[in-house]
């Protein structure tokens, strides 16, 4: 039974507060999915209580879900509207799709880990959730076979950017991607002006889980 409270919509209240107020989050979307995802039914049940902290948590296969603060920035430099394909590289445990979905987005993910693969797609069975595709498979590669994408968002750090990825993105269409070493990377926005050229804006650094080729059963 998938159990959000009172107690959990009053503490999802408190974080989109402290998203406002604190981190400056300002897309009201974005606000309004974070208010609606319950992020503590991604998470392991002992670390329920503390799911509307801004904090990281671990997860299946050495991974992390995200800072709820890191899930906000990247869907709102995202500048998602409803009906957009986007395709998000890194499903995780299916927060981040979530709260894309909530934003209306049309939302394809990839996840190279089996057993987050499983667990996701379990996740959004229970759940009512409904990606337009969900895959197994490597995030390098992305989903050609159903480019060009509106947004692409990667939600673990690159070292190198993927260029393939920047192939499958509509013109004025926006990838927003963390890139550099494993221990800290900067959070960039790439938007695509022509087919061969690009704008690119950074927002600061972060720390992301690496992000792998190929799959990992």
């Amino acid at each position: 039974m998938m159990h959000d409270s009172f107690v959990h919509k009053g503490k999802r209240k408190k974080l989109v507060d402290y998203l406002r107020q604190k981190i400056g989050i300002s897309d009201e979307h974005v606000l309004a999915a974070m208010n609606e995802v319950p992020r503590h039914l991604f998470i392991e049940s002992i670390f329920e209580d503390y799911a509307y902290e801004d904090r990281a948590f671990p997860i299946l296969a050495h991974q992390t879900i995200s800072h709820p603060s890191t899930v906000a920035e990247q869907s709102e430099l995202l500048q998602v509207k409803a009906g957009e394909k986007i395709l998000e590289i890194g499903t995780g445990c299916g927060y981040q799709t979530a709260v894309l979905l909530a934003m209306k987005g049309l939302v394809y993910t990839v996840e190279r880990q089996k057993d987050l693969f499983d667990f996701s797609k379990k996740k959004f069975r229970e759940l009512h959730l409904y990606p337009k595709f969900q895959s197994f498979g490597d995030g390098f590669a992305g989903l050609p076979t159903f480019a060009p994408f509106d947004k692409i968002i990667v939600t673990c750090g690159a070292s190198v950017l993927p260029t393939e990825l920047l192939k499958q993105l509509k013109v004025g269409g926006k990838m927003v991607i963390p890139l550099g070493p494993t221990d800290e990377q900067v959070l960039y926005r790439f938007t695509k002006i022509s087919p061969t050229e690009f704008e690119k804006e950074e927002f600061g650094a972060y720390k992301f889980v690496p992000m792998l080729n190929n799959t990992n059963l």
